[in-house]
């Protein structure tokens, strides 16, 4: 079987006039403000948001050259698409998170239903000027990729690349998709979705197990089985960036100016950048030095914003910044390449499990010390270890044929009364 490897293309572009610039600028503020106009018919009408519908109503007032929005016809489809795509992104979201109350009486947290779309104060908004063009109709290739044809609304405009570490994916493999034109400062990029297939990488060609535990004081730790070697990847150096940004933003949202808000647009943006280039570093890093054949286990980390937002007010903002689920993402598509596999399995008990005797004991984890005790056999470790040598059990379970390998006691119980029935 194969899966279908999508990724983006970025790629920074110069136009070859002094109309381009402003044409562009003019089809992305009407591209988000149709988009805007959009989401609120959405709002205002129950969230009704079939693509279908929606281009019933908007596609002849969009297209209307009188309108102060108006699109050109590939546009104005990509508007209504990209709204209710918008839309069926958050309603799914909304239903997987687990929302509920702290009892006062007993302190517990108690779940309720999960949300829906109803419970939004405000319609989706659309603040940052983009396009959607559609390859071969609103963007096209020139003279071998030395041009770019870009669609507005003013008729194409001619722009040169000005980069070119994207040329790998000319190999032909790669299919084009929809390309998203954005202005950063003075800069123009536009963004090109990719998609490639990829064949699966058969549990028979594994040669390695090596259990990840994502965390705050050591960004990662992994085991190898079959090595029985560990590393860690320290947090340090992420926690302090993250409190320097902190003590910068405090000091600037004191000062309420038109100047202290942009600087910290700046500083928001590079931060982010930084640590989405660390994240890149980090996957790339391990898949090349565990190498192909290597199964990876992590923890389904679902639930881990709700529980994160519980901790210390004066370290919440460490907590909560740390973008666990790109991490998953960069590892989860880098590992095809690689000839590498990457499961999610269950948290549950990992870092409360002995990884020698199997016992499961709480206070067996020391917080303070980052240590892991078992009082039954005596195995003493730190406790970041403790959860990757649990994950990489779990690996050892999937690969001898449990597709949902855990340590959850009550799941246990039930399988075995399936099995005795």
């Amino acid at each position: 079987m194969q899966n279908a490897q999508v990724l983006k293309m970025q790629i920074k572009f110069a136009p070859d006039d002094t109309v381009g610039p402003a044409a562009m600028q003019e089809t992305m503020n009407h591209y988000r403000d149709a988009c805007d106009l959009i989401s609120r018919h959405v709002f205002d009408r129950d969230f009704k948001f079939s693509a279908f519908y929606l281009h019933s109503v908007f596609y002849k007032k969009l297209t209307n050259k009188t309108s102060t929005m108006y699109l050109k016809s590939q546009m104005a489809q990509s508007t209504t698409r990209t709204v209710a795509a918008r839309y069926k992104a958050l309603d799914t979201v909304q239903h997987q998170k687990n929302w509920g109350w702290k009892n006062p009486d007993t302190g517990k947290w108690v779940k309720e239903r999960a949300k829906d779309l109803t419970d939004l104060w405000y319609p989706i908004r659309f603040k940052r000027p983009q396009v959607d063009l559609v390859f071969n109709r609103d963007w096209s290739v020139l003279d071998n990729w030395a041009k770019l044809s870009l669609n507005t609304i003013r008729g194409r405009v001619i722009v040169t690349p000005v980069t070119t570490h994207w040329e790998k994916y000319l190999t032909g493999a790669w299919k084009f998709g929809t390309a998203k034109v954005i202005k950063s400062g003075q800069k123009w990029f536009v963004h090109i979705s990719v998609t490639q297939e990829v064949p699966d990488v058969p549990l028979e060609s594994i040669q390695r197990i090596v259990g990840m535990d994502r965390g705050l004081i050591n960004i990662l730790t992994a085991y190898n089985d079959e090595t029985g070697e560990t590393e860690f990847i320290s947090g340090k150096k992420l926690l302090n960036r993250r409190r320097r940004g902190k003590q910068q933003r405090k000091h600037l949202q004191q000062k309420r100016t038109s100047a202290a808000r942009q600087r910290l647009k700046k500083i928001g943006h590079r931060e982010n950048g930084w640590v989405t280039n660390m994240n890149h570093q980090l996957a790339k890093a391990l898949l090349d030095f565990y190498g192909p054949g290597t199964l990876f286990p992590i923890e389904k980390l679902n639930d881990i914003r709700e529980a994160l937002e519980k901790s210390p007010k004066d370290k919440k903002y460490e907590q909560v910044s740390w973008p666990f689920y790109q991490l998953e993402q960069f590892l989860l598509y880098k590992a095809q390449q690689y000839g590498c596999i990457v499961i999610k399995v269950d948290a549950h008990y990992t870092s409360q499990r002995c990884p020698k005797c199997g016992t499961i004991d709480k206070s067996a984890r020391n917080h303070q010390l980052h240590e892991y005790h078992c009082k039954q056999c005596g195995f003493r470790t730190n406790d970041d270890r403790v959860a990757a040598m649990n994950l990489t059990e779990l690996g050892r379970r999937y690969l001898a044929g449990d597709k949902e390998p855990s340590f959850d006691s009550k799941k246990q119980k039930k399988a075995n009364r399936s099995g005795m029935a």
